[in-house]
This record gives C-alpha cells, structure tokens and sequence, in this order.
C-alpha cells in the first residue's frame, strides 16, 4: 500500500511521518494539563452513567489511543460525556442491578453505537445528524443538564434520594432538606468545590479549577482523616483494561439496539460540530465521513475494553488547544498519565469525596444550560422556540431517549408544516427597484395591468398543492373583486424546487379554472429538472402538450416585457386604423 492511501486510512501515521520538533512541548504541556481534566471527568460521568468510576478511565484511555491513530482530527479530545452518560444509564440499569453486569451492557452498546458509525461513515451517511437541528439540541442540552443535575445534587450534600423521574427526584431533594437530612461535612465539601470551580473560571479560566477543587478535596480528607466520615469514592483497581462482555444474552443485544441508534446520532453530532470547528480554525478540513468511522472505531474499541459510549468533549477539546496542543501526541500523552496513575496511585481516590466529584460533574452540567439560546430562538422563529422548549421537557419529564424521539418527531411535523402552508404573496414593480416584490412589504409597488404576479415559496407536494390553487383562485377572485380585468397569471416558480403526482393534478385543475375565465396561467423561472419533471408527467389537452413552451417564461420581467410589448403594438395597430 502506498504511503499516502496509508496517511488517508490512518492520519495519525501521517501526522507522524511529518511530525516537527517544534510541536512537542505544546504537546507535552497540554497532555498533562489534559490528564488532570480527563481523570475527574472520566469518573464522574462513569457515575451518571451507573458505573464504577475506574470504568470512566477506561473510556478515556483507549478512545483517546485509538482516535489518535485513525481519527482525522489533529486536536479532538474524545472520552465520556456529559449528554450521553444519562442516555447510558436509561438504557443500561433496568436491565441490571449489580456493577459487573452493568459494565458488561455498557459494553455492547458502545460496540453498537461504534458499528453503527462505522457502517454510517462507509455509506457517507453524516447527513443524518441534521435530524438534530439546532433547537432540537438546544432544548435537549437543557434537558440533560437538568437530569444530571438533580442526580448529582444528593450526592454533593450528603444525602440520598430515590425517584423514577425527575419530578420525584426534585420533590425528593426538596423534601430532605426541608427535613435537614443533608451532611455538614459532605456538604461543606460539595459546595466549596463548587465555588471553587466558577470562581476559578470566571476569575482566571487558564487555571484548571477542577484540579484545584479535586486535588484540595482529597488534601482536606487525607489530612484530617475523614475518609470514614463521608462517602468517598474508594481506590482504583490496579491494572489495564481487560474484556468483560460475560453474561450478555442474545435479548440485551437486541434491547440495545434502539439507544446505540440515538447515541450514534448525538455522538456524531457533537463531534462532527466539534471536530469542523477547531479545524477550521487551524486552516485545515475535515472528511465527516471518516470522521464518522473514526468515532465509530474508537467505542468498539472501549466497548471491548470494559468501556462505554464516548464522543468528543467540548469542555476538554478547548483546553488542549488552548495549551498548546498541535496533534494527536497530546491526547496520547494524557491516555499514557491516566495509565500510569493507574498503576502508581490507584489509592489516591480513597479520599476522594463523592461530593467533590459530584461537583465536577454538576459544573460541567451547568455549562450546557442556555437560556439565551431559547429566548433568542422564541424572538426569531417561535416555532423552533417551542421545539426548544418540547425537546427540553421531553427529555427532563418523560426520558432521555423518548425525549430525542420525541423531539426529533416535533421537528419532522414543523418541517411538513413549513412546507405545508409556505410563505406565498402577489408581486408587483416597486419604482426604482429592479425586480418584482412582496406588495404587502411594498405598499408602493405597482400591479401590471392585466397581469397577476404571485409567488408561493415552497416545492409543491400532495401536502400543500390544494393551498397552490386555492391561493391562486383566491388571489384572481380578489384582483376581480377590486375591478382588475386579468388576462394572465404568472408565478413566479423560482422558489417550487419540486412538484410530485398530486399537486400536478391541482396544477391541472388550476389551469382549467383559469382557462374557463380566459386566464393565460404561466410558470416563469421555472428550474429545469422541475420543468423537465412536469413534462414527464405527459399532460396534455385536446391531444397537445397542456404545458409548452409558450407556458414557460425565462424571467418574469422578460414575459411582462412580451405582453406589455404587445399591448403597444395592437394599440399602435389601432391608432394606425383610425
């Protein structure tokens, strides 16, 4: 195989055949700031995810090693995240009850969510994610950020709660602390970690404030001894990974499916968003379809690994670029300090408090909430503001996975509805303006005498023909209704980039309407493949083609230009015969 073909397969064998001296201390220096990020977040979100926290290193490690062989990206940073650990736990804890059959589930769904983004890669399939839209994943963000929140809220006080949503939750923790059930020291903790957090990231953002809260909550526990006072999330197994996809049966594959299938698509959406950005910043393009397979590869792989379903990070992507990082050496540093604090200092989360990593992990949520976003989409467009809102209590009311199905059918219904009763409006010649515009934005501009102009602004489709012709009808009854004598109609069908069966038969019928009032009905700027695809259609009346080219006009100006060329001309017939 050729070196090239080899660089394009694997990117990162290309990045180090030309791999400059002058890059490795940027990325020396961000895979250890990176290290000290991947490893609290890494456990935490094991943790929402309902899994033992050492697997969260797991899947940090071997997607960060693997991605930085076949990923194309040069700075990506992937492992757990924060909107899919939610999706992980609802699709994994009511199939069991116990860590190692947990762990097991979160296995397979890792390997599904990576064939299925392999398979998508291969068939170029990252159009898919724009079923996602931009309020869909808005509204979902908020959901997520919701759900984790008020999971991790009875851990950073002390205190525990049972609920099966999230209103049960919200009552839950509400009524534990009216009832004063929280724990001072937990508490003190979990709360000072998380000032700590935003203080440090309002204060000074090049200061990892998650390492300063984490290290310091384990200096505090270590020092006075409380580790047997306060839950704490306990050492680390000394060791690497290893397979443990024991006791899964033919049933949980298959139970599985439908949540890889939502993971695959929000993973991919995150990345694809990510990975576009930074490498545009750094002058370079990234292939979505390769991209795809790389994420793809990288949850089989900690799928196999005793991993879960990971994605790139949008909080730790930054700060790698941010100190320093020029390729994927970095993110392979930070892998190779996870490993080896695995094996030197397992022992050091024995005093790590639940609460200070309950804190990580709700700052991160934090981050996701945006409000704005939602009120800037309500004063543009109310209709994406609402689907906002409904993919937010979809989520946070209903479930993770509804929530997305849910969301994602609301945008399907707002698209057909768009389509459905599309924008549409008569034209008319605005003095000192070329062209033909909106009459209800141009009081001033003048109707053709004869002649009406109008627009319908979508593809014509069985969804919305019967709109087309009723719109028409309504529009030549209205022109009549004020004394306008009209000859001919003409739309102007720039903007019907499509017309299926049904709405050609309404098409039919409108120009038989106009026919029998003596109206000339023409489609002017019609695209060819559309006109071509009228044409298949064969229609025709008294044996001639109904539609011929006498029907079709280049320009609307040009087919005003024709009939108001031949009014001169009879007049000018006229005066000559007087």
């Amino acid at each position: 195989m050729r070196p090239g073909a080899v660089s394009r397969l694997l990117p990162g064998w290309g990045v180090l055949r030309s791999y400059e001296r002058s890059w490795l201390k940027g990325d020396l220096v961000a895979g250890m700031v990176l290290t000290a990020l991947l490893i609290p977040a890494g456990m935490g979100y094991a943790e929402v995810a309902g899994l033992p926290p050492v697997t969260g290193l797991y899947a940090t490690v071997i997607p960060l090693l693997v991605y930085a062989v076949v990923g194309p990206s040069r700075i990506l940073v992937l492992g757990p995240d924060s909107s899919l650990a939610p999706i992980i736990a609802a699709s994994i804890i009511p199939l069991a009850a116990f860590d190692a059959e947990r762990v097991a589930l979160a296995g397979v769904l890792a390997i599904e969510v990576g064939l299925v983004l392999a398979v998508g890669g291969l068939l170029k399939l990252g159009f898919v994610t724009d079923l996602l839209s931009k309020p869909i994943r808005i509204g979902y963000l908020n959901g997520i950020a919701l759900v984790v929140i008020l999971s991790q809220l009875p851990k950073l006080l002390g205190f525990s709660v049972d609920g099966d949503s999230v209103l049960e939750e919200a009552t839950g923790i509400v009524t534990a602390i009216g009832a004063g059930e929280t724990e001072a020291l937990a508490s003190s903790i979990g709360v000072t970690c998380l000032v700590t957090i935003f203080a440090l990231r309002l204060w000074r953002r090049a200061i990892p404030g998650v390492l300063i809260a984490v290290v310091g909550a384990i200096a505090v526990v270590a020092t006075f001894g409380w580790s047997d006072d306060l839950p704490v999330v306990g050492a680390m197994p000394r060791g690497l990974p290893s397979p443990s996809l024991e006791g899964i049966t033919v049933d949980d594959v298959i139970s599985l499916i439908g949540p890889a299938v939502g993971i695959a698509l929000i993973a991919f959406a995150d990345t694809s968003v990510l990975s576009r950005t930074f490498a545009a910043r750094a002058g370079d393009t990234v292939d979505g379809s390769q991209e795809m397979s790389a994420i793809g590869t990288a949850n089989i792989a900690t799928g196999f690994l005793s991993g879960f379903a990971i994605s790139a990070s949008s909080s730790r992507t930054p700060v790698a670029e941010q100190a320093g990082a020029k390729t994927q050496l970095a993110a392979v540093v930070g892998a190779l300090l996870i490993i080896v604090f695995i094996f030197a200092a397992p022992g050091v989360t024995a005093y790590l408090p639940s609460a200070a990593l309950a804190a990580v992990v709700i700052a991160a949520a934090i981050s996701l909430i945006d409000i704005s976003g939602v009120v800037k989409l309500f004063r543009a467009n109310w209709i994406e503001g609402a689907l906002s809102v409904a993919a937010f209590l979809g989520v946070a009311l209903i479930g993770v996975l509804e929530g997305i199905l849910i969301a994602i059918g609301l945008s399907f219904i707002a698209f057909v509805n768009l389509a459905w009763r599309p924008y549409r409006t008569e034209l008319g010649r605005v003095p000192g303006l070329r062209g033909y515009h909106d009459v209800t934005r141009y009081p001033a501009a003048e109707r053709i005498e004869g002649v009406l102009i109008v627009r319908f602004d979508a593809a014509l489709f069985f969804a919305n023909g019967g709109i087309f012709d009723d719109f028409v009808r309504g529009k030549v009854k209205e022109a009549r209704s004020a004394g306008r004598r009209v000859h001919t109609v003409i739309v102007a069908a720039e903007p019907i980039v499509d017309i299926d069966a049904t709405a050609v038969d309404e098409l039919v019928e409108l120009d038989d309407y106009l026919r029998l009032h003596g109206i000339t009905l023409i489609l002017a700027e019609m695209k060819d493949p559309v006109r071509d695809q009228l044409r298949r259609y064969d229609l025709r009346i008294d044996g001639k083609p109904r539609f011929d080219d006498s029907r079709f006009a280049p320009t609307t100006g040009a087919k005003i230009d024709e009939i108001t060329g031949t009014l001169r001309r009879d007049i000018e017939k006229q005066d000559d015969g007087a």
